[in-house]
C-alpha cells in the first residue's frame, strides 16, 4: 500500500511539474484549479489485498476457509504483478529524459499508463475477492464504502458453503 501511495504522489509531483513549465502564471491558476477539482473526484472502494490487510480484510469480513484461500492466493499474484510494475516505474524513471517540457510530458503519460496497469490490477484483484463475499459480507463491504464516500464495486454476491456472517 505504501508503494501505491509514492507512486501516486511521484505521479502528482511529475504532473504538477508539468504544469508549472506548461501554463503561463495566468492559466497556470485555472490549471492547477482544474487538476485539484478532477483528482479529488469520488475514489474506488479498494481492499488494499496486501501482506498487512489479509488479517484485517479477514476478520471485518468474517471471511471463511475458502475466502481465505482465495484471498492468499490474489495477494501473492497481486504482488508478482505489482513488483514488475514498480520495477518499469523506476526504470522510467531513471532512464527517461526530463529536460524539457516535451521530454517530461512523454514521461507522464508513460507513468499515467504504468499508473493505471497498477490501479487495473488492484482493482481486479479486489473484484475477484468480492465475487466471493455472501450477501452479509457484501453489504458491510457497501456500509464501509459508504461510511469512507468511496465509490464501491458493483456485484451481486454469491452464497457460499460454511460462510460466517459478519457481526452486524
Amino acid at each position: 500500500m505504501f508503494k501505491i501511495v509514492v507512486s501516486i504522489l511521484v505521479y502528482a509531483m511529475v504532473n504538477f511539474l508539468i504544469l508549472k513549465l506548461m501554463c503561463s502564471k495566468i492559466v497556470g491558476t485555472l490549471c492547477v484549479f482544474f487538476s485539484i477539482i478532477y483528482s479529488t473526484s469520488a475514489q474506488d472502494c479498494t481492499l488494499s489485498i496486501n501482506e498487512k490487510n489479509t488479517e484485517t480484510i479477514s476478520e471485518i469480513f468474517q471471511l471463511n476457509e475458502e475466502q481465505i484461500a482465495t484471498m492468499e492466493n490474489l495477494r501473492a499474484a497481486l504482488e508478482i504483478t505489482t513488483k514488475s510494475i514498480e520495477d518499469d516505474i523506476r526504470k522510467l524513471l531513471a532512464e527517461h529524459p526530463q529536460s524539457t517540457p516535451s521530454e517530461l510530458a512523454v514521461l507522464a503519460d508513460k507513468y499515467k499508463l504504468l499508473q493505471q496497469k497498477m490501479v487495473n490490477v488492484s482493482r481486479a484483484t479486489d473484484k475477484k475477492l468480492i465475487t466471493t463475499f455472501n450477501e452479509k459480507q457484501y453489504q458491510r463491504y457497501l456500509n464501509l464504502c459508504k461510511e469512507a464516500f468511496r465509490e464501491p464495486v458493483r456485484l451481486i454476491p454469491v452464497p457460499l458453503k460454511n460462510d460466517r456472517t459478519p457481526p452486524e
